[in-house]
């Protein structure tokens, strides 16, 4: 199985910064630089353009960020667009970030209610998932959602709690459907 190219770039990124013991500048640097590609997306088009000559790609990355990032920063940008993956570069930053954060031990959290949540209950469900997980502290999104009717959804990562009473109902309704009259 391939792996994905974020996560190659992404782990020798992070693999750099760890030997340079320069992770938390370079974590810096890369949110900067995501938050950059991410609002001029036709950066990325251009260097992404088939029309663009490698070599033009290379001295477009340079003088847009000699300067202005660190040249260990730079070397790696100018060899991402030296093998042709210029448009993953947004992939392989989130991928870098994500990897920072669970070394660091910080989770992501997105809780979906029926409504709002008031200050005081959202410091309470963020108590909660610091006293059951191994995270020290937490990132949270919050959302909502009229349709839960009730209750909230947590998903941190791939897994997900959904305590809805939308969730509920659904799963009383299909045990009813199973339910054969006799």
């Amino acid at each position: 199985m391939a792996k994905l190219v974020s996560k190659v770039y992404g782990d020798a990124l992070l693999q750099a910064a760890q030997e340079k013991q320069s992770l938390d500048a370079v974590y810096e640097e890369v949110q900067a630089l995501l938050a950059i590609l991410e609002s001029h997306q036709e950066l990325i088009r251009l260097l992404d353009h088939p029309q663009v000559v490698k070599e033009e790609k290379m001295r477009i990355v340079t003088d847009v960020f000699a300067g202005r990032v660190s040249p260990e920063m730079l070397g790696f940008l100018t060899t991402v667009v030296d093998k042709g993956r210029q448009n993953e570069l947004p992939a392989i930053f989130r991928y870098f970030i994500e990897q920072v954060k669970e070394i660091r031990r910080i989770g992501v959290a997105h809780v979906t209610t029926a409504v709002e949540l008031t200050g005081a209950q959202r410091q309470q469900v963020e108590q909660r998932l610091l006293d059951t997980t191994d995270y020290r502290s937490f990132e949270m999104d919050y959302k909502v959602d009229p349709s839960l009717i009730g209750g909230m959804v947590i998903r941190i990562g791939d897994r997900v709690v959904d305590s809805s009473i939308k969730s509920r109902l659904y799963d009383l309704k299909k045990q009813l459907l199973e339910v054969q009259l006799a």
